[in-house]
């Protein structure tokens, strides 16, 4: 029988959260309740923290949407994508009075009557609440074309005067930083920064909000975490699949904007911040914008393009009906960034994201510098791999004589993977991580104004470039749908100082997705 070790927890007194959390009377509304987002994600979240028990005392939920649909379809549409794999009776029951604290109004999204109507809904709600003061949550699981005309109807119509407000605003947060500070200027005419909750769900993710510890709390990663030690770093994101019909989507942004600029850099601040002086919100992210500041404008020599074409019986990116014909958008980018301070001067951070690739991976690979020379020869790099999905998993790999008679050094690794470790812990999906802390009035794990500002100023210069507004639009380099990217890749990393293992004595613990 295995044994169970009980491990004494440390604390972290100074993880606080700015604002008081909501604990009763509160209204939870998620514009865009008949699209996607709202039923793939935002549903099964507040779905996975009412069954956990992290939902307010008595909360109602208030789906919004054009769409004219009856509560039976509502709760139909809300309810498809909650998994119960094997039928639990429990989980069913969980379900069903789920349904019954949520409830559906249609309306526009751009005139007072449709929001006065879901002021009086709301207000119906809360006459049955035992006491005066009211929270109210709004989550805008919308296009970013229509943030600023519901920011300002929820404000003028539905904003309680006597409670506590909160909206929470989905990327993409503007198309380059024009456009940026345009929607930011226009959403704080209504809402103030402390209201604000700009959700990018990668700072939901286990592995990125454990970053901070593994970083701050071991003295052992924080000796050898610097330009004297790392030679590089890499931040990557792999899909296995192509846009699958959503071509006309993802042209008009690509995957610069999809991806890197917004998820891969938020890792790349959290991985290379200073410490802060707490680990309360603005703490924090005083020192993420801090770090961004450092990084210049991406050069355009700094830029790998690529746009899969169709191979092993799958279609190419032009070959989707969505897409607009010779579109140059490109669906792979790997880009360099420098942080010029004392810390990272000189040190390569590669953030790479491509679609129609050959596996499902983000992963964080930090590469140390090669061994003094002298005793050892053609040894290893060491390694310390930080997996983000699937399977979450912190390896290093070392170094270490083989046993028995022969001297010789072969890599091996240190292997952290959580759910072999972490047996009886459920990780929970980032949404719901992001939703309570926005319900709980902690900013830790959103994206601040000036955050916004310094990020889209890295990315603007090769975003106009590539959307042809400084001459002709680059042209991508083409890759077969399933391979690992472009050609070019291996050299484009290999001139930054990368050593790809050989392979003969070592290969990486593996992870079958389809057990996960």
């Amino acid at each position: 029988m295995a044994s169970m070790t009980r491990t004494r927890s440390g604390t972290i007194p100074s993880m606080e959260t700015s604002g008081h959390g909501f604990t009763d009377n509160t209204i939870i509304v998620v514009f865009g309740a008949s699209g996607d987002l709202a039923k793939k994600k935002t549903y099964p979240a507040l779905f996975g923290l009412y069954r956990n028990g992290y939902l307010p005392k008595d909360v109602h939920i208030i789906g919004y949407a054009r769409t004219k649909m009856d509560e039976e379809e509502y709760h139909k549409r809300t309810t498809s994508y909650i998994k119960n794999p094997n039928n639990d009776p429990e989980v069913a029951a969980k379900i069903e009075e789920f349904k019954k604290l949520s409830s559906y109004v249609s309306g526009n999204y751009d005139d007072n009557p449709s929001f006065q109507n879901l002021a009086r809904h709301m207000e119906a709600i809360e006459k049955g609440y035992k006491t005066r003061g009211v929270n109210r949550l709004f989550y805008l699981a919308l296009p970013p074309s229509v943030f600023v005309p519901v920011a300002q109807h929820v404000k003028v119509c539905c904003y309680a005067t006597n409670g506590t407000n909160r909206i929470i605003v989905e990327k993409p947060f503007g198309k380059d930083l024009q456009s940026c500070r345009e929607l930011l200027s226009s959403l704080k005419q209504s809402w103030q920064e402390e209201e604000t909750y700009r959700i990018d769900h990668y700072l939901g993710k286990e592995m990125v909000k454990n970053l901070l510890v593994l970083r701050f709390a071991n003295v052992a990663m924080g000796a050898a975490w610097d330009k004297h030690s790392i030679s590089s770093v890499q931040i990557s994101f792999k899909e296995p699949f192509g846009t699958e019909g959503r071509g006309g989507y993802f042209d008009e942004f690509g995957i610069i904007r999809d991806i890197l600029q917004n998820h891969l850099l938020q890792v790349l601040s959290i991985l290379t911040m200073e410490r802060p002086v707490s680990f309360a919100s603005e703490d924090i992210r005083d020192e993420k914008v801090k770090v961004l500041r450092s990084i210049p404008p991406i050069k355009r020599e700094d830029v790998l393009l690529g746009q899969y074409v169709g191979a092993n019986g799958k279609p190419g990116y032009l070959d989707d009906d969505t897409v607009p014909k010779g579109s140059v958008c490109p669906t792979f980018a790997a880009t360099t960034l420098w942080i010029n301070n004392e810390r990272w001067e000189g040190v390569p951070f590669i953030l790479k994201a491509g679609k129609a690739l050959n596996e499902a991976k983000v992963e964080i690979r930090v590469q140390f510098k090669d061994v003094t020379s002298g005793i050892f020869k053609d040894i290893s790099r060491n390694e310390l791999v930080i997996r983000i999905q699937p399977s979450e998993a912190v390896y290093l790999k070392l170094n270490t004589k083989t046993p028995g008679y022969a001297f010789r050094a072969i890599p091996t690794e240190m292997d952290l993977t959580y759910k072999r470790r972490f047996t009886d812990t459920n990780i929970p999906e980032a949404y719901e991580a992001l939703i309570l802390d926005a319900i709980k009035g902690d900013h830790s794990n959103f994206v601040r104004d000036d955050e916004l500002d310094v990020a889209w100023k890295i990315f603007t210069p090769i975003l106009h470039w590539i959307d042809g507004r400084e001459g002709p639009r680059p042209k991508p380099s083409p890759y077969p749908y399933g391979s690992r990217g472009p050609k070019e890749l291996d050299s484009f990393i290999e001139k930054l100082g990368y050593k790809r293992g050989t392979g003969e004595d070592y290969s990486w613990p593996t992870t079958n997705v389809s057990n996960l």
